[in-house]
């Protein structure tokens, strides 16, 4: 990222967030794999999307073994079950977003900081002791990027979208631990129906 960024509008900046939603509510399924310095442990989920700021994550592990779902608005899980497993997968919610595609917009107190050219569209919202950076490149495959900085850098991500401009691979690093959690989309429903229920609690 270049620094220093120079200040940018923050109507822009939620406007190319809210440009980052899917359209219609959307199911993702996809594999994933998960690593620490204790296990390595993998196998399928599902993400629940529907615009504007609601989603459902669920996935389980190989077997059936290790299922957890979790229901998340903005920028706030609603709740988690188990919540330790789904906190120790994914500790940052708006990481989790920016893995499946999605940009989460600047707080309503949050300073905007920005940089375009001809490759690529930079973001920076800074929000009390909060730092996230986007990155959008478009050479090729459309690729966006993540930086979540509290003094540290706390977690970074990178997804690439397919050729219809949907996610198709996304990782997120947690340099601390270190910790990486991997996905691989399967299949992409953009004409999902989806129970009310679902919002609810998991099963």
């Amino acid at each position: 990222m270049p620094l220093p960024l120079g200040p940018a509008d923050r109507d822009s900046a939620v406007a190319w967030a809210r440009a980052t939603l899917p359209v219609h509510h959307t199911a993702i399924r996809f594999r994933w794999k998960y690593q620490d310095r204790e296990k390595r442990w993998g196998g399928r989920g599902q993400a629940r999307l529907a615009p504007p700021d609601s989603l459902r994550f669920d996935y389980v592990g190989p077997l059936g073994l290790g299922a957890g779902a979790a229901a998340v608005v903005a920028d706030s899980t609603i709740w988690a079950d188990p919540e330790k497993n789904f906190r120790s997968l994914v500790p940052a919610v708006r990481m989790l977003w920016a893995g499946l595609g999605i940009a989460r917009p600047p707080g309503v107190d949050a300073r905007v900081f920005g940089h375009a050219d001809s490759s690529a569209r930079i973001w920076r919202f800074v929000q009390g002791d909060d730092t996230l950076d986007y990155r959008e490149t478009w050479r090729g495959a459309r690729v966006l990027e993540a930086e979540w900085r509290r003094g540290k850098v706390l977690a970074r991500s990178r997804t690439q979208f397919d050729v219809h401009q949907m996610p198709a691979t996304a990782r997120i690093d947690f340099p601390e631990g270190p910790a990486r959690f991997e996905l691989t989309v399967v299949s992409v429903d953009t004409a999902a129906v989806f129970d009310a229920a679902i919002w609810r609690g998991r099963r």
